[in-house]
């Protein structure tokens, strides 16, 4: 019996000394657990004789709920002193926790849904062809001279090959080449929409990089005129960047077009008065366009003198830039999260 009582004291004195969570719980094992202090005398009663097992029973029993009784309120208390701990802090605990991180659509995948999404509604289809092409799709079939400047090494990612080969292979210089991929395999009327990305060997600087996007689109068909061409671009370029948006067409030579054309949208800004943003010109150019050339109709099986088609190609990064106000294209790519998430 005294030693009953001598545990008891040295537990309480121990348990009052216990001062965090992960003590109490150190205590309630020593002592409560199933390998506990207290534990292994009720298990060792069977052990004593009839005349003292009832007695030293009864009292080991009452100091086990004594004991849980005296841990349940220290377990209290060090909650109570934790909330009053975190309130000294500043921390206000009956606030919501933070929202975790959520993941968003990159600013030019954003911009390229939204540009498809405008051509979807008046009737085009998207179609995707390779990155990695032949150089007859990606200059020959376009009407670009062997001469071009365009094919020297210094604006072209030339791949190699084994040197019996005649025709040469290069990473895509715009999306252009689907088209004829496009209209080798389909008939008219044809209307596609062409994203993907393109590759030019250049510096890269605020307003140039090595790999951007673009989305160019292709109509054909009987009757179709110059302006069909300039209805549907202006429309495109409404649903881009307002429906009260100016939207003006300059001659402009492309070897694939004739005529050919660019495409400005009056400047957000100044409202065509000139600025900076528009270096002072009030416009800001966002696509070039015209009338498939003759050649090219016939070159892919088109009868020439039946259908007549025009087509266009917009830069998505220039489109996202011109939205969003932004004057470095490299931005895109930096993987800067404090630009990433304001979209």
């Amino acid at each position: 019996m005294a030693d009953l009582e001598a545990l008891r004291s040295r537990a309480l004195i121990e348990l009052s000394a216990a001062g965090d969570a992960a003590a109490l719980d150190a205590w309630r094992l020593a002592y409560l657990g199933r390998q506990g202090a207290v534990t292994r005398v009720l298990r060792g009663l069977g052990e004593l004789p009839a005349e003292e097992r009832r007695a030293v029973g009864a009292m080991a029993n009452a100091m086990r709920a004594d004991l849980e009784g005296a841990l349940a309120q220290r377990q209290t208390e060090a909650e109570n002193a934790a909330i009053a701990q975190m309130e000294a802090g500043g921390i206000d605990v009956t606030l919501p926790g933070r929202e975790g991180l959520v993941g968003r659509l990159h600013p030019i995948t954003q911009t390229l849904r939204e540009m498809l999404a405008a051509l979807g509604a008046m009737g085009f289809q998207v179609a995707e062809g390779p990155e990695v092409e032949w150089e007859y799709y990606n200059f020959d079939a376009l009407r670009i001279p062997w001469y071009h400047p365009s094919r020297d090494s210094q604006d072209t990612f030339w791949l190699e090959q084994k040197p019996e080969s005649e025709k040469r292979v290069l990473l895509r210089t715009q999306t252009s080449p689907n088209q004829i991929r496009f209209m080798e395999k389909n008939q008219p009327p044809v209307r596609v929409a062409v994203p993907g990305r393109v590759y030019r060997f250049e510096a890269t600087d605020a307003t140039h990089e090595w790999m951007f996007h673009q989305v160019e689109l292709l109509a054909v068909d009987e009757g179709i005129s110059f302006k069909h061409m300039k209805g549907t671009l202006t429309q495109f370029a409404r649903a881009l960047f307002g429906q009260d948006r100016e939207v003006r067409f300059r001659c402009h030579y492309f070897p694939f077009v004739e005529p050919g054309a660019e495409v400005d949208i009056q400047c957000g800004l100044c409202g065509g008065a000139g600025c900076r943003s528009c270096g002072g010109e009030g416009w800001l150019e966002i696509a070039g366009a015209g009338m498939v050339h003759r050649e090219i109709l016939e070159n892919v099986g088109y009868d020439a003198d039946r259908y007549t088609g025009f087509a266009a190609g917009f830069g998505v990064e220039r489109i996202a830039m011109l939205r969003h106000g932004i004057d470095d294209i490299r931005n895109f790519y930096a993987n800067d999260l404090r630009f990433l998430r304001q979209f």
